[in-house]
């Protein structure tokens, strides 16, 4: 936990640019923070509402308007700062990061490295500043998590031959009301694009295997958790890169993906098959585009057949099947309901349609879910130990998805700034010194990994 003994008397100012939905939970926790660390916590956000709105309340903090491409305000700003947190889209970090290098300062990102933000690993190391980074859930809690016991098993003499490792931002029971089991926890964009722009990659026993994008949500494996029940996990893009990152480099198996509960996938699938997902051209007419013209647009012309009777041949689904049921629970055949976009693409088409369903009420819960899987050999036998995580949301203001992003990166960040993190240069949260202690402090806040040792279910050379 970090220390609550003043360590100085002069100000320490935070500069956190950015108001967005894991702000709050970052913010509320520095200013708990505040007095015992001397701190004064700037937000700043384009929009000043939003800012000012994360900052009633809290006596430390303050509000400011900031648009990140005034080059002299960003910089004003920047210099005023002992430690700057980014909170921005990923693709604006690096505005932040040149800046902070020039003025010496270091920084905190949920987001994963970008080949820019690696170039400036050097410059950084100079100025002994700490840039880090993937502090969030995924990445973030799932680095630090699975370090934790790749070390341990590592520093007993065990080699690692698995590793797999599953995140899913879902709906908790209590607020589950529909037929996908799903609700949008967090930015509904990366949700409909989940899976597109390359090949999923992982190793499998010794063997590479990919996954094109239209297959993707066909191969899916199922994961049991205690208490919680059964889910299922489809590959996340490029998992062999976490080979080199992890020290895994020989391992046989080595995957990551994302969770849902069981059936989503399945039914996720047919929105790949029409082309619903594809956000690569624009459609006509979308601003008086009703829901039924929308889905019609994939289906072949026929002067007599329904849109739904199309729907049903072309993706192969009776009438008394579960997925028919989901389809329509959305709405997807109504002509009254209208799309309203200029010249949106399919994909942002069907995001306004699901936002329609899958939004989040006030009283919503949400629910993170991740899962690690570690096989191991030592002493001439093959060991499993899986690792579960499971956390609850309070309302959908205060969600588990803003806790498990927000409050990591804000330990990260008081730690950088109270000298307890000190080891230059641009990283992610892989090593003990980072990793032990916030993990630690994450369980007062119900992030807790319970452990089981379970039957190796990896790959044997001896049973081939």
């Amino acid at each position: 936990m970090v220390t609550n003994v003043l360590t100085s008397s002069i100000m320490q100012n935070i500069l956190v640019i950015g108001a967005g939905k894991s702000t709050g939970q970052l913010i509320t926790y520095l200013d708990s923070k505040a007095t015992t660390n001397n701190l004064a916590i700037t937000i700043a956000d384009k929009e000043l509402h939003n800012a000012q709105k994360l900052a009633e309340g809290n006596a430390t903090t303050s509000a400011v308007q900031l648009d990140i491409f005034n080059q002299e305000a960003r910089q004003k700003a920047i210099q005023n700062a002992d430690i700057v947190i980014s909170m921005l889209p990923a693709r604006f970090h690096i505005e932040v990061a040149r800046d902070c290098v020039t003025y010496k300062k270091s920084m905190v990102t949920a987001s994963y490295i970008s080949k820019e933000m690696k170039a400036l690993d050097p410059e950084v190391k100079k100025n002994e500043l700490v840039f880090m980074n993937e502090i969030g859930l995924d990445p973030g809690i799932d680095h630090m998590s699975a370090m934790q016991v790749i070390d341990r098993i590592r520093d007993n003499g065990g080699k690692m031959l698995l590793f797999e490792s599953f995140t899913g931002g879902l709906v908790a029971p209590e607020s589950d009301t529909n037929l996908w089991n799903y609700k949008f926890t967090w930015n509904p964009r990366n949700v409909v694009l989940a899976g597109q722009g390359g090949t999923a990659e992982f190793i499998q026993e010794g063997s590479y295997k990919y996954i094109p994008y239209q297959r993707l949500f066909r191969r899916t494996e199922f994961l049991e958790i205690e208490g919680h029940g059964r889910f299922e996990g489809y590959a996340n893009r490029n998992s062999l890169a976490y080979r080199s990152v992890y020290g895994l480099d020989d391992i046989p198996t080595l995957y990551r993906g994302t969770i849902r509960r069981v059936g989503f996938s399945r039914a996720w699938h047919l929105f790949v098959m029409l082309g619903m997902t594809d956000d690569s051209y624009q459609l006509q007419g979308t601003e008086t585009m009703s829901y039924r013209d929308f889905t019609n647009l994939f289906l072949p012309y026929s002067p007599t057949d329904s849109v739904e009777l199309k729907l049903r041949h072309s993706l192969k689904i009776d009438q008394d099947d579960l997925l028919w049921d989901k389809l329509l629970e959305l709405d997807l055949f109504n002509p009254k309901k209208i799309i309203g976009l200029t010249k949106a693409t399919p994909a942002q088409c069907l995001q306004h349609i699901l936002e329609d369903q899958w939004t989040l009420q006030p009283e919503d819960k949400d629910m993170i879910v991740m899962y690690h899987k570690f096989g191991y050999e030592k002493d001439g036998k093959r060991k499993q130990i899986d690792a579960t995580m499971v956390n609850i949301g309070k309302n959908q203001s205060e969600t588990a998805m803003a806790r498990t992003v927000g409050l990591p990166v804000a330990m990260a960040a008081l730690r950088i700034l109270n000298k307890q993190i000190t080891t230059p240069g641009v990283q992610l949260p892989i090593t003990k010194e980072v990793y032990e202690p916030i993990l630690k402090e994450l369980e007062e806040y119900g992030v807790v990994f319970n452990e089981y040792e379970v039957d190796y279910r990896g790959y044997d050379p001896d049973n081939i």
